[in-house]
């Protein structure tokens, strides 16, 4: 069996990163675990998560080489063309209109370097490609928001993320195929989709079985703390009731239950 720190599929590749924030960084990160090397140019003002959260940013960027340049001057970019040469993949997170001030837009890009692959990681598919957005606000557009609280993890951002190294993987396998570079777009609201679909189809809806319906599958407060009870499975469910002499309890029944203990002593009485 394979170790997978030992797995290194992408010895050899080189990946240019001018991708900020969150998706861009956590995916060259990932990408840098698989083997590739990873060269991150930020501009002259620095990634926003390095102030947004330093540690992390340090952890994401620990073994990749950071440049600082200004690619509204010469010296930058012709130092940028340098790098594009003899790099596999380009990832991105600037606006279309921005790649073309740039002379990065993909037929530019192709025509000069054919074996460069470039992921631009955007936000919204054309036409709406000019849409602001952030993680807060793919996740409230389709629902995974429950006000008033700010989600507790980066959904979006970290969905995106994976989703660009799969795109990665597929472009540099089809440039082994065909000996060509592409062009991909990995847009955050479409990535974040498939998160929001427990919820399309009424899994997770108030009255769905993993969303509240079903009292096998709830949250329910201890005398102290809270119970996470997931006897989903009918085995599991039949156990529990068997355990606790109960004949198919209602939400009430068990939350009337889980308050007679503290969740400490119910962890310890469900690993029996």
């Amino acid at each position: 069996m394979t170790d997978e720190n030992d797995f290194k599929p992408l010895l050899g590749i080189r990946v240019l990163t001018l991708a900020t924030n969150v998706p861009g960084p956590v995916a060259a990160a990932q990408l840098w675990r698989l083997g590739a090397e990873i060269i991150k140019v930020e501009p002259p003002t620095g990634d926003p998560l390095s102030h947004i959260s330093p540690a992390w940013y340090s952890t994401l960027a620990e073994r990749q080489e950071v440049l600082c340049l200004n690619l509204k001057e010469q010296s930058g970019r012709t130092q940028l063309d340098h790098l594009l040469e003899e790099s596999d993949l380009l990832l991105t997170s600037i606006r279309r209109a921005a790649l073309n001030r740039l002379s990065l837009d993909w037929a530019e890009l192709h025509a000069r370097y054919p074996r460069l692959s470039h992921i631009a990681i955007v936000g919204y598919l054309s036409p709406n490609e000019d849409k602001a957005g952030h993680d807060v606000t793919y996740q409230a557009e389709l629902g995974l928001v429950v006000p008033p609280n700010l989600p507790r993890t980066l959904l979006a951002d970290l969905v995106t993320a994976e989703r660009v190294v799969s795109t990665a993987l597929a472009l540099l396998m089809a440039r082994e195929r065909n000996h060509c570079g592409r062009y991909a777009e990995v847009a955050l609201v479409e990535a974040t989709k498939i998160l929001a679909d427990p919820l399309r189809y009424g899994a997770t809806t108030p009255d769905g079985q993993l969303g509240g319906g079903f009292p096998g599958y709830n949250l329910y407060r201890a005398r102290c703390g809270w119970v996470a009870l997931a006897a989903l499975e009918i085995h599991f469910w039949r156990r529990l009731q068997s355990e606790l002499g109960l004949s198919d309890p209602t939400r009430e029944d068990l939350a009337r239950i889980f308050l007679t203990h503290d969740a400490q002593e119910w962890e310890a009485w469900a690993a029996i």
